[in-house]
């Protein structure tokens, strides 16, 4: 959590036990004693031209560790400073912060991009989610092994808007459900009532510690998430529209990059789509890949290819499909227009038999599937975006015998009953307001 006031109540109060001071603001001498005198462990934010004087501060002030605020242009320079800075301060912990993440929220209408110009559809339409579950993925692969760390401004709520408990619960809900770090900025108007023990700014802020409490309880172990669809690119882009749609049509997918092509990563995913422009090597992974039994999409391929040997079928005007060994490759002669029709032929493409989860009912409702070391998935995280309470039929692939869900609101656990049949387990979730956990077991 972000505090900027000039004192604060005790961590076992706020429920949060890592506060961040912003360098450039300057921190008073007496918040970095009494902060842990409350209870935190303190951790210094600082754009990176501050990095080295920041990093002396608090490595005087025996803090936990540096937060560097890195922008996109300065990503060239992250990692230099990074091993300059742990050199120097061996004991100092140094993290990246990502301070281009948006607010969690629901909007009206969707907006999609043809053309370069945006449209927005009719209110009756799917509804527009803003999320931040593709960035976050986009951060796994391009900050590993670090946690993705992010945080996001209020700013666009506008200066009359008043953030409530859900605002606050819906933020901390989904870095909880994707696993992902998140430094919360508060608003000072309710930092100040906090430390003024206003009766209205703690029965709020007591509401967001559920939430808290209820991700920070939560022992992911070696839980990892499951995808069954790659989306391979030459650079890493958190803004990516394709990836956005994707996520918003729960379509569980990894992101890689082109050097990850000559790796083993890529075994075991039914569709791989290929952003990149391959060389030699790696058009002959995409056909093994394909080979393998895995349907690769090439978007935006021009030239001749190994797997064009087969006969060609002209599917639509864009594209041509080959067909290789187990699988098959669909190139697309043109880039991705709209992310919205492209994440919806995606979904069309996995079929039923290949969906790892469907959702109905859930058209507000993001969940992520989490899998053991034995590549089953034994978890479901979901977040409601819509702000009001929601019942939900879940599919997930898999024969499971016990279902359990549990939600911030309700202790663990109540048990669902599952339906079983042709490889899939059905269940209905009777209630999610803003965040719920599912674990399946298996007999």
């Amino acid at each position: 959590m972000q505090w900027n006031d000039a004192t604060l109540p005790p961590a076992s109060s706020l429920g949060v036990n890592q506060i961040v001071l912003a360098w450039e603001r300057g921190v008073p001498t007496a918040l970095w004693a009494t902060a842990r005198k409350q209870g935190y462990r303190v951790y210094v934010e600082a754009p990176l031209n501050q990095a080295t004087s920041a990093a002396k501060g608090c490595a005087e002030k025996s803090c936990a560790g540096i937060i560097l605020k890195v922008l996109e242009a300065e990503s060239a320079e992250t990692e230099k400073s990074i091993a300059s800075l742990r050199s120097a301060y061996p004991k100092l912990r140094v993290l990246v912060l990502s301070p281009t993440g948006k607010q969690p929220k629901m909007r009206g209408s969707l907006i999609i991009k043809r053309n370069s110009v945006l449209e927005v559809s009719s209110p009756t339409a799917q509804p527009w989610i803003d999320t931040n579950l593709a960035f976050i993925k986009t951060e796994q692969r391009s900050r590993r092994p670090q946690i993705p760390l992010y945080t996001f401004s209020w700013a666009d709520q506008g200066p009359q808007t008043i953030l409530t408990a859900d605002d606050y619960s819906l933020a901390v809900a989904e870095a909880g459900a994707f696993h992902a770090d998140l430094v919360l900025q508060l608003d000072e108007h309710l930092q100040q009532g906090l430390n003024k023990r206003d009766s209205e700014a703690w029965a709020l802020w007591n509401q967001v510690r559920s939430t808290l409490k209820f991700f920070a309880d939560a022992s992911a172990g070696v839980l990892e998430p499951a995808a069954n669809v790659a989306v391979v690119v030459d650079q890493l882009d958190p803004s990516d529209e394709v990836a956005n749609l994707l996520s918003r049509h729960n379509i569980p997918f990894q992101v890689f990059i082109a050097a990850d092509l000559k790796t083993e990563e890529l075994k075991g995913f039914d569709i791989v789509i290929v952003f990149a422009k391959p060389d030699a090597e790696t058009v002959e992974r995409i056909k093994n890949l394909a080979t393998g039994g895995a349907t690769v999409i090439a978007v935006d391929a021009h030239g001749k290819y190994s797997w064009q040997s087969g006969q060609p079928v002209q599917l639509n005007e864009h594209t041509t499909s080959y067909a290789v060994g187990n699988g098959k490759v669909l190139e697309l002669a043109e880039p991705v227009s709209d992310p919205e029709t492209f994440a919806q032929d995606i979904r069309r493409l996995l079929g039923r038999r290949n969906a790892l989860l469907s959702l109905w009912n859930g058209l507000t409702t993001i969940a992520v599937p989490y899998k053991d070391r034995g590549a089953r998935v034994t978890l479901l995280e979901l977040v409601n975006y819509a702000g009001e309470s929601l019942r939900l039929q879940v599919q997930v692939k898999g024969s499971f015998t016990t279902i359990r869900y549990e939600t911030p609101e309700h202790e663990c656990c109540e048990s669902l009953e599952p339906v079983k049949h042709d490889g899939f387990t059905e269940f209905v979730i009777p209630e999610i307001r803003i965040a719920g956990r599912v674990h399946l077991e298996s007999q």
